[in-house]
């Protein structure tokens, strides 16, 4: 896999109920079509925006198309789900208002006071704090663990383990888990497998095929696109779960708007076409960053010596668009460089067009300090996007200038 890394294409698995889609449909034939039929009265080839909140009903409980209000459902937002489930291969998407939104979803829907969770000891820090200081609150214990150790792992479920909730790769360490070693130790203690796929993306990592039961994104990143909408997903395994969450969804209500999912959407369209140029350009980025005498340590697991670089192989088409770093000369050098950046955009997210550049200890992952998952403050992160990367790595130059 190694210098050639986009070359495996990833297929769809369950689509046979969908008119002229089936298993070996490409992934980027389903990000186009996959919900997204010709509206039937014009002929549009794109979904129309239902800015809509209720609709005529055929009589008394007569629902026409299965439509009676948008918190319930909505046809573009039936669209993106559709399109969601085809491009993940599970049996049904959800889409919600935010990442977020997807994550206390999922969690109240798996999990009950008394109910326990594992998390990664290197994770989002809106998941850490969810986890650590709402469903906590709610009775709901957790524990970190490193995903890398399968054996730690196992080692730390217990009986009321309800979930093992993976990242990989990791935000904001890179680091990779082996999506079918867990799926193994979550069929052992009879606990779901939640994999967060919002760094890989489904172009680059399928983790309902390793074995996951329900996949989670942030789809204001990459699957959006373009730093324009907020939005999460949640993607099920099988039919129960599936039907599980679409009641907890509608119950709850933090569902995704109309324009917010036509804009979705849009974006996953353009989905093949822009992961590849962010994985080229990361990788690039990250062989400067190795031999640049200012950097301690280079977090992509694209690199050969990576020590997630192995297994990603195995379960990624390619390396992703995220690279993280630690200067050498410590936290506010660190901090320098992100402020000294021109091209790289001072930014939290991930995930858009444009390069962002941050400092986790002091942006996203500031909830995290003082606890186990607490980031190095020398760490930087980078969202690498799709310009020319000879401006990238000219950027990145003069920035870790002393």
């Amino acid at each position: 896999m190694d210098g050639a890394p986009l070359s495996r294409p990833l297929r769809g698995t369950n689509l046979a109920c969908m008119d002229g889609f089936n298993h070996e449909t490409g992934f980027e034939t389903l990000a186009i079509h996959a919900g997204q039929e010709a509206d039937p009265a014009t002929g549009a080839v794109v979904p129309p925006i239902y800015q809509v909140s209720t609709y005529k009903q055929d009589g008394v409980g007569g629902l026409r198309g299965g439509y009676e209000y948008s918190r319930s459902a909505n046809p573009t937002r039936t669209a993106l789900e559709e399109c969601l489930a085809a491009i993940e291969g599970g049996v049904r998407g959800l889409a919600f208002a935010s990442g977020m939104a997807a994550e206390d979803t999922l969690l109240r829907t798996i999990c009950k006071p008394g109910d326990h969770v594992l998390i990664p000891d290197d994770a989002y820090g809106g998941t850490f704090r969810l986890i650590s200081k709402v469903l906590a609150r709610w009775g709901v214990a957790y524990d970190p663990v490193p995903l890398t150790d399968v054996q730690a792992v196992r080692a730390a479920v217990r009986p009321e383990t309800r979930a093992i909730w993976v990242e990989t790769p990791t935000n904001p360490l890179l680091g990779v888990a082996d999506i079918a070693a867990l799926a193994h130790v979550a069929r052992e203690a009879g606990a779901r497998l939640v994999v967060d796929n919002t760094f890989a993306s489904p172009y680059l990592q399928r983790p309902l095929a390793l074995g996951a039961d329900v996949v989670v994104h942030s789809t204001t990143k990459y699957l959006g696109g373009h730093s324009d909408v907020v939005g999460g997903a949640l993607v099920a395994a099988d039919v129960e779960l599936a039907q599980e969450l679409a009641f907890h969804q509608n119950a709850m209500g933090a569902v995704a708007g109309p324009f917010d999912a036509w804009l979705t959407l849009r974006g996953i369209k353009t989905l093949g076409v822009r992961m590849d140029r962010h994985c080229a350009n990361a990788t690039r980025i990250a062989e400067f960053l190795s031999r640049h005498p200012r950097v301690a340590a280079v977090h992509y697991p694209g690199l050969p010596q990576d020590p997630g670089h192995e297994v990603a192989a195995k379960q990624m088409r390619a390396f992703g668009g995220m690279v993280s770093f630690r200067h050498a000369d410590g936290e506010d050098a660190a901090v320098r460089v992100c402020e000294r950046a021109k091209v790289f955009t001072l930014g939290e997210s991930l995930g858009g067009v444009e390069s962002l550049i941050e400092h986790p200890g002091r942006m996203t992952h500031a909830s995290a300090a003082g606890s186990p998952l607490e980031v190095p403050g020398d760490l930087v992160r980078l969202s690498v996007g799709i310009e020319d990367v000879d401006d990238l790595l000219a950027d990145l130059e003069q920035a870790l200038e002393s």
